[in-house]
């Protein structure tokens, strides 16, 4: 075995998990030397002013369905099995783990030792072997790179091998496809194989920290994060495409982290040291942040559209997908901090794209609503997002990150609520979605609008409104709010229809009840009533 050595290394050899005879073994490459391996090998291609512009082949997102968890008993009594988590024999996992070592004989590997946590208290050494020099860029600007004198002690505690080449056999396997991404908690190891998109990395290690974590009393969170000039922090839940992101990177605010965090005894901390923004569309007037980002050297846009001749990217190109991505470093955006760290948070917001179109775009929840909209985690698909999608469907995630929830919701839900309880926090629904009729009638609400919104939630502008109870969801929306029409305040008012509306509204209500069924059994009566009135 080769080792290309002229980076600092830990003294654990890949021999440790199975890898063997292989080429050159390239550990801690930074970035101008990935990008060099990269491009050497055909991997992608460097744009104007920078950027590393990947494809990731047919898959252009997660492969929820091919994802699987060892079931073993030191683990099983405490992972939520279900469609979510699913299990996986363990003779079989060792089975994939020794085919695909043999699979790696002879061929160079990329390796990152880094930290996943920013608190040293809770932070996680993690180990990322990848096939690809782009895939380790990945790691690399996601997860936090460890200094050349922790990387001499570095032991880590979950080790991913990425390993897109290798394929698995269904039939023999028991996978669902050729795609598989296998968790064992008890070894602290995933396997990766089948896919190019390179979100499944971070995804695995998050669905770690979200196992560990809960067992140390502390709450891990698929939110971004920020905070103001008085060291105010404000946590921002939503699923993909509900302004998650886009919301949090705020040029008054300092940003924390734009995707995962841990709220322990001591504040917030980011999981990562990087950001993975969705880029579609994305506009250098209303995203000036993340926008600069896709014009700076070190950042990976995967599947974006770029002009072969002049190098230069297109964001508005979604011919290979709408979800087109850019991972870079979290010193990007010039209003982060270093530390990745904040203190208990002031406010929460749940984001929601609703796109039937009859959620208030702001309203204040009492702590039972709270819990309710955590564990319900609601948005919306419009049509053309997937196939066979042709008018809104709801989408309901619990703790607006279901995926990658190893343990039941209701251990995450009830840490969110004991420290909300501690720390007294205002908590905020926030529709990003549609106004004056469903998706295809009515039209997305402005994002003028909700940063004005969010704007007047954090600074207290709405301490003093008068709020109105919302007949059907049972949230109290402001009668006013600075920077916004009071007309956009009241969802029933922008419809030309309001029967239409009430019809609508009630299909959402009967949703949501329909769905909350599940977590019945796992809350107080308060809560399970803090939901939509079904007529």
């Amino acid at each position: 075995m080769q080792n290309y050595s002229a980076y600092p290394h830990s003294h654990i050899g890949l021999d440790a998990h199975g890898l063997s005879n292989l080429k050159t073994v390239y550990w801690n490459l930074p970035t101008p030397a990935l990008y060099e391996e990269a491009l050497k090998s055909g991997e992608g291609i460097m744009a104007h002013l920078g950027p590393l512009v990947v494809r990731t082949g047919q898959f252009t997102g997660r492969s929820p369905n091919d994802k699987f968890i060892v079931d073993e008993p030191s683990t099983h009594d405490t992972i939520w099995w279900g469609n979510v988590n699913r299990p996986y024999p363990r003779d079989r996992f060792s089975e994939i783990q020794r085919r695909m070592a043999s699979y790696l004989q002879g061929k160079d590997v990329f390796v990152q030792d880094c930290w996943c946590g920013a608190d040293p208290e809770y932070r996680m050494p993690v180990r990322i072997v990848t096939q690809y020099a782009w895939h380790s860029l990945f790691a690399r600007n996601m997860f936090i790179q460890a200094t050349p004198d922790e990387l001499a002690v570095h032991k880590p505690e979950l080790v991913v091998i990425d390993c897109p080449g290798f394929h698995a056999f269904p039939d023999i396997d028991g996978t669902n496809t050729d795609v598989f991404i296998l968790v064992d908690f008890s070894k602290g190891l995933v396997l990766i194989g089948g896919t190019e998109y390179a979100g499944e990395i971070k995804k695995s290690v998050f669905t770690a920290m979200n196992y560990g974590l809960p067992f140390a009393d502390v709450l891990p969170m698929h939110c971004s994060a920020n905070y103001g000039k008085e060291g105010d922090v404000a946590l921002f839940f939503g699923l993909s495409g509900t302004g998650k992101t886009t919301l949090s990177a705020d040029t008054n605010r300092t940003l924390i982290g734009d995707d995962e965090h841990g709220w322990s005894d001591s504040g917030i901390f980011n999981f990562e040291g990087g950001c993975y923004a969705k880029v579609i569309r994305l506009s250098r007037e209303a995203e000036p942040e993340i926008y600069e980002t896709t014009r700076r050297f070190g950042t990976i846009l995967e599947n974006v559209g770029i002009n072969a001749s002049t190098r230069r990217v297109n964001l508005d190109d979604a011919s290979l997908t709408q979800n087109t991505r850019a991972a870079y470093p979290i010193s990007h955006i010039a209003n982060a901090t270093r530390s990745g760290r904040g203190d208990h948070p002031k406010n929460i917001i749940f984001l929601t794209a609703d796109a039937f179109g009859v959620l208030p775009p702001i309203a204040r929840l009492t702590p039972e609503q709270t819990q309710y909209h955590f564990l319900s985690g609601y948005t919306a698909k419009v049509a053309g997002t997937e196939r066979g999608v042709t008018e809104p469907q709801a989408t309901f995630s619990a703790c607006f990150g279901a995926p990658f929830m190893a343990q039941h919701p209701r251990v995450y839900a009830q840490l969110l609520g004991k420290r909300i309880k501690q720390h007294d926090v205002n908590c905020w629904l926030i529709n990003t979605g549609w106004t004056g009729g469903p998706y295809g009638t009515g039209s997305r609400i402005s994002i003028a609008h909700t940063r004005a919104m969010v704007t007047a939630a954090l600074t207290g502008a709405l301490d003093d409104v008068e709020f109105v109870k919302d007949p059907v969801f049972g949230v109290e929306a402001p009668k006013c709010c600075p920077g916004v029409p009071s007309e956009a305040l009241r969802p029933r008012d922008t419809w030309a229809d309001p029967a239409a509306y009430d019809e609508q509204a009630r299909r959402l209500a009967e949703m949501f009840a329909n769905n909350f069924v599940q977590f019945e059994d796992s809350v107080t009566a308060q809560v399970k009533a803090a939901g939509p009135v079904v007529r």
